[in-house]
């Protein structure tokens, strides 16, 4: 059979073949020209049909192979990468991990400023002998590692931080657990190393939140602290920084837990264990069971860590003994007050804030004696508890070295914890004739003399401005005319009024000198406007300790140094802050010397005769305010100057009824102390209200004052006043009297109207007459229906003081100051 041609192919049939028999139809000449395909063998056929399937059909040799077909199959296996993609994957993403760490870790600076609690050390304030008051603030002394037991470094070490001086400030299985639990939620596993804490807790930046950023950010800086610290100074600056609970660093939780006498370079195993047992929970009680459970951790991983040193110690081990907490209160009693009148007088100078001191580790140094302190105490404590005076009472004592200022005691109340009000430095209260020597120092200044008569029964001119209805009078006759020995002596109003409408500046002058003496200057401007003349006689609020300071220009030759409390500041055994001690002139000493003169009289003859210190000098100076709502002594020797004072409030509620006070001396705010729906701070049940003591300054004060007075001079030797110096002319400003026989031996030396007459009763030192209860005046305005101030104290002035203090004083007039008139010409 005739081999066919390769590119004959069946014709394509565009219809169906006609049946057999027919013939088709002839093709146009068109349509043959048309068709691609020709009936020569010579022309090529071109067929729809793919040329291998012509090839198959045919019988024809083989083509040529095609490009290889795929493999049957599907599935996941489709998505599964081939190893060498997997391992190159993880190549360039630990390359990246890796660069971005190193980035971080060479932009990671090491902090260098310390947190303020990191570096804390508690001060200590002291008495002037140099025995503790009080610790203030953190208990913490810095101390190098080698003054730190080895039972203590390696005990914190066994329990905090096994790997410390292997590692490189990580850990790594332990940051990878706390990663973990941190990131999925779970409570955080701490796995620091002990350079992380440090880093933690000493440097400012790293926060203290929880999160991973901030273990990052830890992490790195340890890493670092690592590179730039050696372990030794890694582990000193822990041990100094971590929490203890009684105490921060280990040189203060040695002595907080084991005595004052215990360091931390001397520590039984045990003890060191105790110890780093509790810088997991600084909180826990001192011998609560979680931390023995804890403290046998660490003795066990100690025998674990270093078994040929403590290898028996599981075995042998004991709990150590613990002190008691001393630190429990240390404001209580007494301290409150010293404590906190250091704290005001170091911030009050622009030194220390409070904040400062708790945290600076200074070491303190105040005026007080402890001796003195305890016989201020006594004194007052025992004249009340001898006079039954209830806790409506109130008294205060202050004395001052009068040579350089110092506050070497005071009373300011039984218990600060209880009572936080400080009598003598916060209690404001008119000074009544405990005043009185200020104006004679201002007119021994102005040139007068002791033998100047002044007036005894009227004041010269008859009306001052400000003086109440009647003027202002003497509850005691004694006569027309008195020197002035006798007029300070037996506390004469009349006279003292004089002499200072008589002074060349009138008030004024008083008011320089007792500025000039450290009396506050806006109280003083205040209480001249107000009261005018009776600025003269004590109707100026003051303090006990600025009376105290304020009589030192008679006893320092007319020096002043203001009063201070604070001797000076150290820090690691220098002085940052020196004493101020810089004394000023305010009178001549021949002014002093004269004014002693006559207010030693007081303590011989006068108001105050019989209650002197025996054969030691003194001199001083009663004082009674109106109705005895307030009573002063002021007294002094060549070596000290103290003052007393005393007052009473009642608690009165607002429909009148007296109330007990608190325990503290407060008034109850609420009634019986208990929570009340209607009374609260705002609206106190009861509120204060002075009223009279029943004495009179020649009485407990003054007893009050001898009993300290002579305590602190037990030991001391008797120095003298100066002599009478006779300064200054006459000025009388009444005629002297028509001198009198005198008196034979066997006379009486006191005639009928003795002032001094204990039986007549009568109050030589009232600030305005009428003082005694048994006269009223319509005219002269009480306080009564004005409950005053708050539960603890009266109201407050301007300045902060308290206004009015004890007794009442008449309002200013109207018309404000009068025109004065001159005094009479000397007869």
């Amino acid at each position: 059979m005739p081999a066919q041609p390769y590119d004959d192919a069946p014709t394509r049939r565009d219809n169906p073949l006609p049946p057999r028999g027919e013939q088709p139809q002839p093709r146009s000449r068109s349509r043959a020209r048309q068709d691609p395909r020709t009936v020569s063998n010579q022309e090529t056929m071109v067929s729809e049909g793919p040329r291998r399937s012509r090839r198959k059909e045919s019988g024809g040799p083989p083509e040529p192979p095609g490009p290889p077909a795929k493999k049957a199959g599907g599935g996941w296996r489709r998505f599964v990468p081939s190893w060498k993609i997997v391992v190159a994957a993880i190549v360039v993403l630990s390359a990246g991990m890796f660069g971005m760490i190193m980035v971080a870790y060479a932009n990671t600076t090491v902090p260098t400023l310390t947190q303020d609690d990191a570096t804390a050390q508690q001060s200590t304030i002291y008495y002037s002998d140099g025995s503790v008051i009080a610790h203030l603030g953190k208990k913490r002394e810095i101390v190098k590692l080698a003054q730190m037991d080895e039972n203590v470094r390696e005990a914190t070490i066994a329990i905090e931080n096994k790997t410390f001086y292997e590692d490189s400030g990580i850990s790594i299985p332990g940051m990878a657990r706390s990663l973990w639990m941190t990131a999925t939620g779970q409570q955080l596993q701490g796995a620091s190393t002990i350079t992380q804490q440090m880093a933690r807790n000493y440097f400012k930046g790293l926060s203290q939140e929880v999160s991973i950023k901030r273990k990052i950010d830890e992490i790195f800086v340890a890493v670092k602290l690592d590179d730039t610290m050696t372990k030794d100074q890694i582990l000193e600056t822990y041990l100094n920084t971590v929490n203890f609970g009684r105490a921060w660093g280990v040189e203060a939780a040695a002595k907080a837990y084991f005595g004052d006498n215990a360091t931390a370079a001397k520590l039984t195993p045990e003890q060191g264990a105790y110890l780093a047992a509790r810088i997991q929970q600084p909180g826990w009680a001192a011998d609560e069971p979680a931390l023995r459970s804890r403290f046998n951790d660490v003795i066990r991983n100690m025998a674990a860590v270093w078994p040929e040193k403590y290898g028996n110690l599981p075995q042998t081990a004991k709990f150590p003994k613990l002190e008691n907490d001393a630190n429990n209160n240390e404001l209580g009693g007494a301290k409150g007050y010293m404590v906190m009148q250091v704290l005001e007088e170091l911030k009050q100078r622009g030194l220390l804030t409070p904040d400062e001191v708790r945290s600076g580790g200074f070491d303190i140094y105040s005026t007080f004696d402890k001796k003195l302190m305890r016989a201020a105490r006594e004194a007052v404590t025992s004249t009340m508890k001898s006079n039954n005076m209830s806790k409506e009472f109130h008294g205060s004592l202050a004395a001052v070295d009068p040579r350089n200022g110092r506050v070497v005691a005071f009373y300011g109340g039984s218990n600060y914890v209880k009572d936080q009000f400080n009598e003598p430095f916060d209690a404001k209260k008119q000074a009544a004739s405990a005043f009185k020597p200020y104006v004679l120092a201002a007119w021994l200044q102005a040139g007068y003399s002791l033998k100047s008569y002044v007036p005894g029964n009227e004041t010269v001119p008859k009306e001052l401005p400000g003086q109440q209805a009647g003027g202002i009078k003497n509850s005691h006759n004694v006569g027309r005319a008195v020197d002035v020995v006798k007029a300070t002596a037996e506390s004469v109003n009349t006279a003292f009024v004089s002499m200072a409408f008589a002074l060349p500046n009138q008030l004024d002058d008083v008011k320089n000198l007792v500025e000039a003496a450290g009396f506050n200057q806006a109280r003083m401007e205040e209480d001249v406007k107000k009261h005018h003349y009776q600025f003269a006689i004590g109707s100026a609020p003051v303090t006990v300790v600025e009376q105290a300071a304020g009589y030192s220009i008679f006893a320092n030759g007319g020096k002043y140094t203001r009063y201070h409390v604070v001797k000076d500041v150290k820090l690691n055994g220098k002085v940052v802050y020196p004493e101020v001690k810089v004394a000023k002139s305010v009178i001549d000493p021949a002014v002093a010397a004269d004014a002693t003169v006559a207010m030693q009289e007081v303590l011989r003859s006068g108001t105050a005769r019989g209650k002197g210190l025996g054969n030691r000098p003194a001199a001083g100076k009663t004082g009674t305010n109106n109705d005895e709502n307030g009573a002063w002594f002021v007294g002094y020797t060549p070596q000290l100057s103290a003052a007393v004072g005393f007052y009473r409030e009642q608690c009165v509620t607002k429909t009148g009824k007296v109330v007990r006070p608190l325990s503290n001396s407060a008034c109850p705010t609420t009634p019986n102390g208990k929570p009340h729906p209607k009374y609260n701070g705002d609206n106190p049940y009861s509120a204060a209200r002075e009223v009279g003591l029943g004495f009179e300054g020649a009485g407990p004060p003054t007893i009050t004052w001898q009993k300290f007075m002579l305590a602190a001079h037990e030991g001391k030797p008797i120095e003298q006043f100066p002599a009478r110096a006779e300064i200054g002319l006459p000025e009388n400003i009444v005629p002297s009297p028509t001198p009198t026989p005198s008196p034979t031996p066997s006379d009486n030396p006191f005639d009928e109207e003795n002032p001094f007459d204990e039986d007549q009763g009568v109050d030589q030192d009232c600030l305005i007459a009428p003082c005694d209860d048994e006269t009223t005046n319509d005219d002269v305005p009480t306080n009564e229906d004005d409950l005053g101030g708050g539960p603890e104290f009266p109201q407050t002035s301007s300045d902060g003081g308290v206004s009015g203090g004890g007794g009442n004083v008449p309002d200013p007039r109207p018309s404000g100051r009068e025109p004065m008139s001159t005094r009479p010409e000397d007869h």
